[in-house]
């Protein structure tokens, strides 16, 4: 049943929210509190989940592997595959367990640094290249946020916060736990990918 539920990264992103507004935002509802915290809230007509961890790792490593989005087929398991469209703009193909649909998306993104925090955000645009294929559902919605604080040289807290709407044939009663499985999954495997270039 687990499996069923999980929507992997393919809306893992806040619409069109940026960090300024994104930070005001209160009464998130934990779900879950380890491997990973997860919490939810209602924001007007969307759903947003976050997911945070602390990594024993470097900042400048871990940002360096999230804005390597041409190598997200190697580190998050649900990409299926990337098609950089412009040097800031990504289309992203995502597999999904049966029976669901497989999602695309095409985001542009941009990156703020600061001397302790890095943040990597992104959102649905319209491309003239972004053709959906046949069987595909399109995240038209699909928008995020991630931000990186430097706790000390080797120990950073990540944030990992989306927009939880899901679209074509995903049933809602499985919203909060396809949340919990999706927030859980991506900061694993990014832990994994980061002990792994050890």
């Amino acid at each position: 049943m687990k499996k069923f539920l999980i929507y992997g990264i393919s809306c893992c992103f806040l619409l069109g929210i940026e960090l300024d507004e994104f930070s005001k935002l209160r009464d998130w509802v934990n779900l879950q509190e380890k491997p990973v915290k997860i919490d939810w809230l209602q924001n007007g007509d969307y759903p947003y989940s976050r997911a945070q961890k602390i990594f024993n790792f470097d900042i400048l490593k871990i940002s360096h592997m999230i804005q390597d989005l041409d190598l997200y087929p190697n580190i998050f398991k649900r990409v299926m595959e990337i098609d950089r469209l412009e040097k800031d703009v990504v289309k992203i193909m995502l597999k999904m367990p049966f029976p669901f649909a497989r999602r695309d998306y095409i985001v542009k993104y941009k990156i703020k640094k600061t001397l302790n925090q890095w943040i990597f955000s992104f959102k649905a645009i319209e491309h003239p290249n972004g053709l959906v294929e046949p069987g595909i559902v399109r995240l038209n919605n699909a928008s995020g946020i991630w931000v990186l604080k430097k706790l000390s040289e080797n120990k950073t807290h990540v944030t990992y916060s989306w927009n939880g709407e899901l679209l074509g044939n995903f049933p809602d009663f499985g919203l909060k736990k396809a949340w919990i499985t999706q927030g859980t999954e991506v900061l694993n495997w990014l832990g994994e990918a980061l002990s792994n270039k050890n």
